[in-house]
């Protein structure tokens, strides 16, 4: 654990000493700031028709939207960079186990996008302050729960994608096909198809979030499939590190 954390601190550290953390807490946190305007604005023009308290849900979902194109961007240079510029070898001669080292990786960049969701809790804040007597905060709390959870899984994917290439810009194409599939794709056939439908549709990405904890039901199944992924990823991270360990 002490590895772990070690590698995932220095990882956060890394992220703040290129551009890219910049770009990323940029490409999130200004269409959020701009989607948050629009719902206060459409919420004020509803309200002098007798309309709706509005919602802080929506911020969440199109901060885990966002992240599917910027995960990958996030990941690509975890492992991958590390066998291209010669230093994956370094490391795994140190007394680290492939495992600590794949989920230090998958922290650093979780403990980086937790602090971009931190930022993001000023949104349900201020909208406290327009219902009376307040928002339904379980809904909030379930939210980010969701969030937190598809965060981690598209990380893991992410991590272990960049632990069997050596390019970087193959393991960004890689998983963001991986993510647009599993996102978009994937339930695409569940219309058409009577038996298997609702296995596509558990297998989804997006429907444990959007249909179900982003609107305040958290189930078993849905945390078991986000963990289940995040699993996958490490796992196949540290396979891949293990077969290069003994090439």
């Amino acid at each position: 654990m002490r590895n772990i954390w070690t590698i995932a601190k220095r990882e956060y550290d890394n992220y703040f000493n290129s551009p890219l953390a910049y770009v990323v807490a940029f490409a999130i946190l200004l269409p959020l700031g701009i989607y948050f305007a629009l719902i206060l604005w459409v919420s004020a023009e509803q309200s002098f028709m007798g309309g709706g308290a509005p919602e802080a849900t929506p911020i969440n979902w199109l901060f885990v939207f966002l992240m599917i194109f910027l995960s990958p961007a996030l990941t690509m240079r975890a492992l991958s960079d590390e066998a291209r510029m010669g230093t994956l070898e370094l490391m795994l001669t140190a007394p680290v186990r492939d495992f600590e080292l794949v989920a230090g990786k998958w922290l650093g960049a979780m403990l980086f996008v937790l602090s971009l969701a931190l930022i993001t809790l000023v949104y349900p804040i201020i909208l406290n302050n327009f219902v009376t007597p307040s928002i339904d905060w379980m809904v909030i709390l379930s939210s980010y729960i969701g969030l937190i959870l598809v965060v981690s899984a598209l990380l893991a994917i992410g991590v272990g994608v960049s632990a069997i290439f050596t390019n970087q810009f193959a393991a960004f194409f890689t998983t963001l096909g991986l993510f647009f599939f599993l996102w978009f794709m994937i339930s695409l056939p569940a219309s058409y198809l009577q038996e298997s439908g609702e296995i596509l549709n558990y297998l989804s990405l997006s429907n444990h979030f959007s249909q179900s904890m982003n609107i305040g039901t958290i189930n078993l199944g849905d945390i078991a499939y986000y963990l289940s992924l995040t699993v996958l990823g490490l796992f196949v991270g540290t396979t891949a590190i293990e077969i290069r360990r003994w090439r």
